[in-house]
């Protein structure tokens, strides 16, 4: 999927987790690693290590490492407040008990975003 948004022009930004995360950062990179941007919730350092090989090729690599102290949770609640004030459109795939990425779709509807919600279950 973001193959083809990023083929079409669209910019497209996300976090650096692993998993649908990572496979957003693989299609993107390959249509046109220029309209990536990963915004990441901490420092590269606190990135799991699986993650960090990918992440250093991205043009576009915003790091927060004064969220290093904080919680995962906290510093991925931060840094999709960030994504969501930068974007026009959120796609989100999301568990229906993944808290954190459902209070972010919340989020983003009230501020008048264009929501799509893919649950895994």
């Amino acid at each position: 999927m973001s193959y083809a948004l990023v083929l079409a022009g669209n910019r497209l930004l996300t976090s650096g987790a692993t998993g649908t995360n990572s496979a957003a950062i693989r299609g993107a990179m390959r249509a046109d690693p220029n309209l990536l941007t990963v915004i990441l919730p901490q420092s590269l350092e606190r990135q799991p290590r699986e993650s960090r090989e990918q992440l250093e090729q991205v043009m576009h690599l915003v790091e927060n490492p004064a969220n290093d102290s904080l919680s995962l949770a906290e510093a991925s609640a931060l840094c999709n407040q960030e994504i969501i004030s930068r974007c026009q459109q959120l796609i989100c795939f999301a568990f229906h008990d993944s808290h954190t990425l459902l209070k972010t779709c919340r989020d983003a509807e009230e501020q008048r975003k264009l929501v799509t919600l893919f649950y895994f279950d």
